[in-house]
C-alpha cells in the first residue's frame, strides 16, 4: 500500500469533495506535499486516516457535544452571525446591504439587541477627562494595539459597575468598552460622536465619501461567526470574567498574523509589488519560490504565500472586500495608488484564480486614502468589538464553561495504574 495519496483519493477516503478537500488544508486540518513525479499535490496516507477517524469521532460527540457544551467539543450555537451561500449576516440581515446605510452603533444595537439611543446614553462613565488624558500622554508612543491593551485594564479599575450582570449595566459597559476601545486605539478622548466620524478626524479625512468609507468598513468587520478572536471572547466569558477583559483577550488575538494582523502582510505586499518592475515577474517568482523552496508540506491556499487573497469562507470571493473595494474606487482620490491595488488584484486572481479578502481591502484603504500606517488593524479592532460584545452577552446569557476536551496523541506507560 503506497504510503501517499492523491487528491482524489484522499477526497474519497475522507468522504468529500475535492474543494473541501483543499479547505482542509488551507485550514491547517491536512497537510500537502510536492510529488516529485509531477505537478500535483499529494498527501501522506497516515494523515489521511487519522483526519478520517478524527471525523467519525466528532459525528460520534456532536450529540453529546449538544448536551453537555462545556464538557464536550468546541462547538456553539449563537443567533449573532451567520456565514451561508457565500453571504455574511447579522442576525439575519445582510452585511452588505448593512453596510450602505448603517452606521457601527446602528450594527451593534442590532447586534446587542437594544436602540442606538441606549448606547449613546451609556457614554457617561466615572472616569476623569484628564485621568484619560493623562494615560494617553503615558502611552503616546506605543502602537494603538499596546494603548488598548494597557488602558483597557485602566479603565475597568475605575468602573464600579464593572462585574454587575444585570441588562442595563451590561449595556452601559459595552457601551464604553467600544468607546474606549476606539479612543485608545486613535488617541483621543472617548466621545459621543459616531465613531467613523472619530476615526476620520483622527485620520485628517475630510472627505465625506471617504468617511462614509470608514463607515461601511466598520460594518463590515463587525463580525464574523465563531473565529479565533470571537471564540476567545468566548472563552474568556464563560469563566465569568469582566467584559472589559474579555474584549482585551480579543484584541490579542485578532493581533495575530494570521487574523486581523493580516493587515501589516498585506500592507507588505503593497510594498513590494510597487517596487517590482514587472508584476506578473514578481507574483510567478514569490509563489515559486514557495512551491518548490521547501521539501516540507505547505498549506496550498494562496494566502499562505500571498496575504490577503483566498478566503476559505468564501470561494467565490470574500463579499466585504467585493463591497469596500467598489467604494474605495468610487472615493479614491485623483492620485493614488488605486490603480496598482487593481493591478495587484487582479494579476493575483489571474494567476492563482483566488479573490481579495476583508484584509485586503482594509489595507487598500490605508494606502490609497494615506491613512496612518497600522489604520487597516484599527478599523478592523474598533468594528469587531462590536462582535465581541455582543458574543459575550450571548455567553454569558448561555451561563456555561467552555471546556472542550483535548485527545491525547502523545506516548504513555503502557500498563500505567489509573
Amino acid at each position: 500500500m503506497s504510503s501517499y495519496m492523491t487528491a482524489s483519493e484522499a477526497a474519497d477516503a475522507l468522504g468529500v469533495s475535492l474543494a473541501t478537500l483543499y479547505a482542509y488544508v488551507s485550514r491547517g486540518m491536512l497537510q500537502s506535499a510536492p510529488d516529485p513525479a509531477s505537478k500535483r499535490r499529494r498527501y501522506a496516507a497516515t494523515d489521511v486516516r487519522r483526519l478520517a477517524r478524527r471525523k467519525a469521532d466528532g459525528k460520534r460527540a456532536g450529540k453529546v457535544a449538544q448536551k453537555v457544551l462545556d464538557w464536550g467539543v468546541p462547538v456553539l450555537e449563537s443567533s449573532i452571525s451567520l456565514i451561508a451561500d457565500g453571504r455574511l449576516f447579522y442576525r439575519g440581515r445582510d452585511v452588505t446591504a448593512l453596510a450602505r446605510t448603517a452606521t457601527l452603533e446602528d450594527v451593534a444595537a442590532l447586534l446587542w439587541e437594544c436602540t442606538p439611543r441606549r448606547i449613546a446614553e451609556a457614554l457617561a462613565a466615572p472616569l476623569s477627562a484628564a485621568q484619560w488624558s493623562a494615560w494617553l500622554k503615558l502611552w503616546a508612543d506605543s502602537t494603538p494595539l499596546d494603548r488598548a491593551l494597557v488602558l483597557l485594564p485602566a479603565a475597568a479599575a475605575q468602573m464600579p459597575r464593572v462585574w454587575a450582570l444585570g441588562r442595563d449595566a451590561q449595556l452601559d459597559t459595552a457601551g464604553l468598552v467600544l468607546r474606549f476601545v476606539a479612543a485608545a486605539m486613535i488617541s483621543a478622548a472617548p466621545s459621543a460622536d459616531a465613531l467613523h466620524r472619530q476615526l476620520a478626524a483622527a485620520w485628517g479625512v475630510r472627505n465625506r465619501q471617504q468617511a462614509d468609507l470608514l463607515r461601511a468598513a466598520l460594518v463590515l468587520c463587525a463580525d464574523h461567526e465563531l473565529n479565533a478572536s470571537t471564540f476567545t471572547v468566548r472563552c474568556i466569558t464563560s469563566t465569568g470574567t469582566h467584559l472589559f477583559g474579555a474584549v482585551a483577550g480579543g484584541l490579542a488575538a485578532l493581533a495575530g498574523p494570521r487574523h486581523g494582523g493580516e493587515t501589516a502582510r498585506v500592507a507588505a505586499l503593497f510594498d513590494e509589488a510597487a517596487r517590482a518592475g514587472d508584476l506578473n515577474r514578481y507574483l510567478a517568482t514569490r509563489l515559486a519560490a514557495h512551491e518548490h523552496g521547501s521539501a516540507i508540506a505547505v498549506p496550498e491556499r494562496p494566502a499562505a504565500v500571498l496575504p490577503g487573497f483566498g478566503h476559505p469562507l468564501y470561494p467565490d470571493g470574500d463579499p466585504r472586500a467585493r463591497l469596500l473595494l467598489e467604494l474605495l474606487a468610487e472615493r479614491a482620490p485623483a492620485r493614488s495608488p488605486m490603480r496598482d491595488v487593481d493591478a495587484l488584484a487582479r494579476a493575483v486572481h489571474e494567476t492563482t484564480g483566488a479573490f481579495p479578502t476583508v484584509d485586503f481591502a482594509l489595507a487598500a484603504i490605508e494606502r490609497v486614502l494615506g491613512l496612518p500606517h497600522g489604520a487597516a488593524f484599527t478599523l478592523f479592532a474598533v468594528g469587531r468589538t462590536a462582535g465581541w460584545i455582543a458574543h459575550a452577552m450571548e455567553q454569558t446569557a448561555d451561563g456555561r464553561l467552555i471546556r472542550p476536551r483535548a485527545r491525547y496523541v502523545g506516548e504513555y506507560e503502557a500498563g500505567a495504574s489509573e
